[in-house]
């Protein structure tokens, strides 16, 4: 399996929507943990665009994305764009 670097992009103008199903989400993302999946997933720190990364083991790219459809912010149209790149850690591991 191919790691991917999934990033996620939020709609702004619905940050209580946001809120709102967080715990949801991440209950979904904690699952995908648990199966192995998912490696590590986060907010970005920065104000310049809200959003996540999240770090993830799939066969392709259309798969990564698969993966990550029944997240309930994608269900609820909470992320405005997102996008699935292949990457190789080449110094450190990824357990």
């Amino acid at each position: 399996m191919t790691l991917f670097a999934v990033e996620y992009h939020y709609d702004i103008a619905r940050t209580s929507d946001i809120e709102t199903l967080r715990p949801q989400h991440r209950a979904f993302l904690r699952e995908l943990h648990e199966s192995g999946v998912l490696v590590a997933s986060g907010p970005w720190l920065d104000a310049a665009a809200p959003g996540a990364l999240l770090l993830l083991r799939a066969d392709n790219h259309d798969a990564a994305l698969k993966l990550l459809d029944p997240d309930p912010f994608h269900r609820a149209h909470l992320i405005v764009r997102r996008h699935a790149r292949a990457w190789q850690p080449v110094i450190g591991t990824i357990g």
